[in-house]
Parts: structure tokens; C-alpha cells; sequence
């Protein structure tokens, strides 16, 4: 079981054990707030632009309610018991790395990575049957590397390893995906980071953040439906106002989970409806606020003005908010992914990704370019529908999947 909600939490929990447990009360409803108040606005800065309207023709396609399939169940993650016992017994932690090497694991990996896999293993495999490693043999797999999305840095270094090893000598494929796989593992390792959304403040604001049609409500929901199975008090907020599909989808995520939905009608101020968030997690003590953000484009500075609004809005209520700014990135999009990072690494103080949507393309290896141009940890990669193929990233587990069997 991996813990994303109740290591500290537990041990809180832990601690107060003597004390008489209130009975849990039931899931809050979904709250949709009346019309009125569509045209709050948040007490601003003077001078703050008011929230833009994207032009839809300039907007790529948002991932519409219905897209994935229901969840049919929360990922191994039992929900915390209540504990009244006087004396009890403290569980081990569970290890978050070791669990995410576990058979079943991997093998949700390497079967949402597979286009990818299969487009590279297929390529080595012919450029290193029966061949000496020479300048030529050298070039084309550089050259494969590159095409595969890894980037360039992570080519020549690959290469140049293998130059200084085997230069001259005969090689197998086999030899060349272990080393590629080591390679790729050196890369992505200091970025792998278990995000444990019980530490820090209370309640820990967090953004998601994105382009349209990027997996950001879904992944919300998934996260949502596995950090109350552990027992996190926690209030979704649906702050795409531009879009009735997404206030709804999130809905939907938000019932099925048992989470109360903040939301306001079509074309309300986002920024508004966070402070409103903000305030309402404060006054009822819950520990976490999930707000999906309106889909943007990165090229467009008048909606990333929006988002920066949305930031300065919840550091009035709290200096240190938001706490994390998660970017969720489609990996279809294959290298226009690196500008994504950049500009809302610039605009949204991004703290952390996630990558969506690798069991549908061949261009998984963006992820390393990413990794060896971006120093951001990478929190979650989702290789499938189902909530349990979206998975706390483990570094060795997508080197290995990515390089494919050898």
C-alpha cells in the first residue's frame, strides 16, 4: 500500500488514540454555490485584470466527461480505521519505492509504455545485429535516440559510454538496452519524488495545472478517490469556469469519491472561486484543496496572466499558498511537452509534474528529455483509464519498460 495521504497524518492519529473518537461524519454533497454569486471577486490588487475568455477556436480539445471509464475501484489503499483502542499497536510504514517495483506494478508499466518500448527495441535491434560498434553504428543509434523523444543530451551521452567501452567491438541489442536502461535510470532518478500530500501546512492548497486536454480533471479525480480512502479531509475545487464540461466532470469525480465539489456557474471568476475555497477549508479545518485550473495554452499571456491571478489570490489568505503547483502533461504532445514546462515553470512557480496518457503513443521518452532539461520532481505517471494505472513514479520501473525486454 503506498501512503500519498497518512504518514504524518497517522502518526497524528497515533498520538491522540486515548482520546474519544467522534463517529466520522458522512461525505459532504456536492456544492453548487446559487447564480448570485457567480460575480464575486476576490479583494484583489488594483489595477488586476479582470479573468479573460478564452477564444474556444484557439483551445485544444478538453478530455470531456465520459472519456475514461469509471474507476471501478480505489487503488490498494484501505481506508484508515478510526482508532479506539487505548493501546494500539503501531503498523510499519510501508516502503512507497519498493511497492512500486512489485510485479503488478511493473507490468502495468511495461504494457502502457509498450508503443514506445517496441519503436525502440525494434530500432536497436537492427542497427546492432551481427555489427561492430563504429562511427557509423555510433551515429545511428544516436540518431534513434533522438527520434525516440530522449532528447539530445541524453543521446550523446549514451553513446559516447558505449564509445569509450566497446568502441570497435562487436555488440548485441541486449547490451545496448541495459546500458540505455542504465542510462535513462541515472537520468530520471533524482527526479523521482512519493509526494505525501499529508506534510506541510493544513490545509495544503494545490494546483493543477495544464493545456486543454491534458488528463488535469482525471487526474484530480483519481488522486482524490485514493488520498479519502486514506482518510484526508479534503474539498475539490472547480476552478475551469470557462467550460460547463469540466465543472461537471469534476463533479462526477467528486460523488464517486465522496468529496464536496466547490464550483460556480459558466464564466465566474476563478480567482474568486478560490479565495472562496481557501476560506472554506480554513473555517471547517480540512486538510487538503485540489483546484483544477482552467486548461491553457502556454502561448497565450493573457490566460497565464489569469493563473497568476488565481496564485496571488490565495497568498492573501495564506502567505505560503499554494503549496504545490502540479503540471500535467500529456505525453502525445511528444516535444512540445519541454516548452509547456517551461512557460508554466515561468508563469505558475510549477513545484511538481505528472505525466499522462503514455500507453497511448510512442513518444513516452519525452519524459527523460524533461527529466535531464528540468530539475522538477516527477510525483505520478498514468499509463492507462482505470485509477490504478495512474502510479507514484518509480524511476528503475520506467527505464526498464521504456528500454522493453532484452
Amino acid at each position: 500500500m503506498i501512503l500519498w495521504f497518512g504518514k504524518k497524518k497517522k502518526k497524528q492519529e497515533l498520538e491522540e488514540a486515548e482520546l474519544p473518537s467522534p463517529a466520522e461524519p458522512e461525505a459532504e454533497p456536492v456544492v453548487e454555490l446559487e447564480p448570485h454569486n457567480a460575480d464575486f471577486q476576490a479583494p484583489l490588487e488594483e489595477g488586476d485584470p479582470a479573468s479573460p475568455h478564452p477564444d474556444p477556436a484557439d483551445e485544444e480539445p478538453l478530455d470531456l466527461p465520459g472519456a475514461e471509464p469509471a474507476p471501478e475501484e480505489v487503488m490498494d489503499t484501505p481506508e484508515l480505521a478510526h482508532l479506539h483502542d487505548a493501546s494500539p499497536e503501531p503498523e510499519a510504514e510501508p516502503d512507497p519505492i519498493a511497492e512500486t517495483k512489485k510485479p503488478g506494478f511493473f507490468s502495468r508499466m511495461a504494457s502502457g509504455l509498450s508503443r514506445s518500448s517496441s519503436r525502440l527495441a525494434e530500432g536497436i535491434t537492427s542497427v546492432f545485429t551481427k555489427r561492430k560498434l563504429d562511427e557509423e553504428t555510433l551515429e545511428e543509434l544516436e540518431d534513434l535516440l533522438i527520434a525516440s523523444d530522449l532528447g539530445a543530451g541524453v543521446a550523446a551521452r549514451v553513446t559516447a559510454g558505449l564509445a569509450k567501452d566497446r568502441f570497435d567491438k562487436e555488440v548485441t541489442d541486449e547490451e545496448i538496452k541495459a546500458a540505455l536502461a542504465e542510462e535513462i535510470t541515472a537520468v530520471l532518478k533524482p527526479r523521482e519524488q512519493i509526494v505525501d500530500f499529508a506534510d506541510g501546512p493544513r490545509p495544503r492548497i494545490v494546483l493543477f495545472v495544464g493545456v486543454n486536454g491534458s488528463g488535469k480533471t482525471t487526474t484530480i479525480g483519481k488522486i482524490a478517490s485514493k488520498l479519502k480512502a486514506q482518510g484526508a479531509k479534503a474539498l475539490l475545487v472547480a476552478g475551469d469556469t470557462f467550460r460547463a464540461a469540466a465543472i461537471e466532470q469534476l463533479t462526477v469525480w467528486g460523488e464517486r469519491a465522496g468529496i464536496p465539489v466547490l464550483s460556480k456557474s459558466t464564466g465566474a471568476d476563478a480567482a474568486g472561486l478560490v479565495y472562496e475555497a481557501v476560506e472554506r477549508a480554513q473555517r471547517e479545518g480540512l486538510d487538503l484543496v485540489l483546484v483544477d485550473t482552467a486548461g491553457r495554452l502556454q502561448n497565450k499571456s493573457e490566460l497565464m496572466a489569469e493563473l497568476a491571478k488565481i496564485i496571488r489570490v490565495t497568498q492573501k489568505l495564506d502567505p505560503d499558498a499554494p503549496h504545490d503547483v502540479i503540471l500535467v502533461l500529456d505525453a502525445t504532445v511528444g516535444q512540445n511537452a519541454l516548452s509547456q514546462v517551461e512557460a508554466f515553470r515561468h508563469t505558475a512557480g510549477v513545484t511538481g509534474l505528472v505525466m499522462t496518457k503514455l500507453d497511448g503513443t510512442a513518444k513516452g521518452g519525452v519524459l527523460v528529455a524533461i527529466a535531464d532539461k528540468h530539475d522538477l520532481p516527477i510525483h505520478f505517471v498514468g499509463v492507462g483509464e482505470k485509477a490504478e494505472d495512474l502510479q507514484p513514479f518509480s524511476a528503475e520501473a520506467f527505464a526498464r519498460a521504456l528500454v522493453g525486454p532484452g
